[in-house]
């Protein structure tokens, strides 16, 4: 077997020797006394997670897309849907909307900033919206909106607006508040901020977005999606009894249970905060290499990962495979047009929370290395 390298994109990310060894679980039933509890309670901690007393989650098998796809229960042909778009999964996140018979209405911003709240109180006076979608932290850009004041904005205006925050780089790394803030929707999934290996979506709904699903006038457009197959599940489980739709991915919720009690066992304000200083401390030595961040302001800059444009002279081809040789596993950008022009670091998880391991440290050392050697010079 090749030597592991530290993997050190945003997402999947480095997974904890705990949440590995629970993956190794035996062959287990979904009905198995043993695992009913397990999966109960990890609806109840990522309930704990976002900070939430009466959100519904679903904990389901497949893709963090799969979240994107369980919109198809709050949308109706031709629902207004206004999108606030800081990069490429906000595009894919409205491709997908609109195959459900969205109609979309974007507003976005430059690349590495975000559409003001003044745009966003203007479009929601012009119109009104079913809902209102925005990647928490876009992973393409790096790019951290402010949902807070999104949600407060829409509320005030429209109160029967559902807001839709895309969390999937942001749940377990980023501040949120779901019921203080008056979310209706965050979309996450395993792999990321959680800290277990890809495989399950992961969506929380509020009373408000469960109300919308079970007053809509058409059926939901789905099958494997469809909360009407999924709410009686997640019911059932969190009532500690078995129940069956679709098989879940037993070893995988074995994991995020392992993953879920570690992230809960202490107040989430202080995993909020760990993973601003070390972003913060992180940017800084980007700051130190002369180097640029693709988010234009503190204030808009993820705490879970960064992007940063490369330096003149210096290709993706080179930079990715020099600190693989190193041990260090970083990804290029995404951005349509702009790919090669930038590459992204993660920092969550583990690698934030137990400084011991080294993992950023041997970042900013494997990246100064890996610069100098291509040329670079600051």
């Amino acid at each position: 077997m090749t030597a592991h390298k530290l993997c050190m994109i945003p997402g999947p990310i480095e997974f904890s020797e705990d949440v590995l060894q629970a993956m190794s679980t035996p062959a287990t039933s979904h009905v198995d006394p043993n695992f009913v509890p397990i999966y109960g309670e990890s609806i109840e901690m990522v309930r704990k997670v976002v900070l939430s007393e009466t959100a519904q989650p679903f904990i389901v098998s497949g893709s963090c897309t799969l979240g994107w796809d369980m919109m198809v229960n709050l949308l109706e042909q031709g629902d207004e849907v206004l999108a606030l778009n800081t990069g490429y999964f906000g595009d894919h996140f409205s491709e997908c909307l609109e195959i459900y018979g969205a109609k979309i209405t974007t507003l976005r911003s430059e690349v590495g900033s975000r559409p003001s709240n003044a745009a966003l109180k203007e479009a929601l006076e012009q119109k009104k919206y079913k809902m209102v979608t925005v990647t928490h932290v876009d992973t393409s850009t790096g790019v951290l909106s402010d949902i807070k004041s999104i949600a407060q904005t829409v509320k005030s205006i429209s109160p029967e607006t559902l807001v839709i925050v895309d969390g999937v780089c942001s749940v377990g790394s980023e501040e949120i508040r779901f019921d203080a803030w008056g979310l209706d929707i965050v979309i996450s999934g395993s792999q990321k901020g959680l800290g277990v290996p890809p495989g399950l979506s992961i969506v929380v709904a509020s009373q408000q977005a469960i109300n919308v699903y079970k007053n809509r006038t058409t059926p939901a457009i789905s099958y494997y999606s469809n909360w009407n197959k999924w709410l009686p599940i997640m019911q059932a489980y969190e009532s500690r009894k078995p129940a069956y739709f679709a098989t879940p991915a037993v070893q995988l919720i074995y994991a995020l249970h392992t993953s879920l009690k570690a992230i809960t066992s202490q107040p989430m304000e202080v995993r909020f905060e760990k993973h601003r200083q070390v972003a913060s401390n992180f940017r800084q030595s980007i700051r130190d290499l002369g180097l640029k961040t693709v988010a234009q302001c503190e204030e808009c800059s993820a705490n879970g990962m960064t992007a940063v444009w490369l330096p003149e002279g210096i290709e993706i081809p080179q930079l990715v495979p020099a600190l693989a040789k190193k041990g260090v596993q970083i990804a290029g950008g995404i951005l349509t047009g702009l790919a090669g022009k930038y590459f992204r670091i993660g920092h969550m998880g583990i690698s934030v929370t137990e400084p011991e391991r080294g993992h950023m440290d041997k970042v900013v050392e494997t990246l100064t290395e890996s610069l100098k050697e291509l040329g670079y010079k600051a």
